[in-house]
């Protein structure tokens, strides 16, 4: 699976609170409502910028931080982000955006700049920088992982292969 797009750049820590405020936890429980508010306390004018399915959130270390909030990569889903590029996450960050069909890559994003063209090859493991003409290597996510993630997520999967068969 190929997905490409813009990149947008955030700092390292990146909490689920800058990414969905708590304020809102309870308040709204529409998905595409929250997508409304994605990132607002990192960047008010983010959801402004993202072109659906063709804009990349690119991060440092330590993105999804905090709390196990599920509304987070909601959020990020729902706004129509293609997918979170960071040189690490919090692991129930990562648990909880794969579960609900959100591609997460693990990968040295020093190189990557807020604008830079991306394309990111999620079978081979690779990420062109087309503004840069470079290449950036990560580990490729799992077929099990791709299959859940072209599924819409793990419940998705789950319904329509009857159980969780891998393979």
């Amino acid at each position: 699976m190929k997905l490409t797009g813009k990149a947008i750049k955030f700092k390292d820590n990146i909490s689920t609170d800058l990414i969905i405020s708590g304020r809102y936890k309870f308040s709204i429980t529409d998905a595409k409502e929250l997508a409304r508010h994605v990132m607002e306390d990192a960047a008010p004018h983010f959801v402004k910028k993202i072109d659906p399915k063709h804009t990349f959130i690119v991060a440092g270390k330590n993105f999804g931080m905090g709390s196990s909030r599920e509304q987070a990569p909601l959020a990020i889903k729902a706004s129509g982000v293609a997918a979170v590029l960071a040189k690490s996450f919090a692991r129930i960050f990562y648990r909880n955006a794969i579960n609900i069909g959100l591609p997460l890559i693990e990968c040295d994003t020093d190189s990557i700049e807020a604008q830079d063209k991306l394309i990111v090859d999620l079978d081979r493991g690779i990420i062109v920088n087309q503004t840069k003409n470079k290449s950036l290597k990560f580990s490729p996510l799992s077929k099990m992982m791709q299959n859940i993630l072209t599924a819409g997520g793990v419940v998705n999967y789950y319904l329509k292969h009857k159980g969780l068969k891998i393979g």
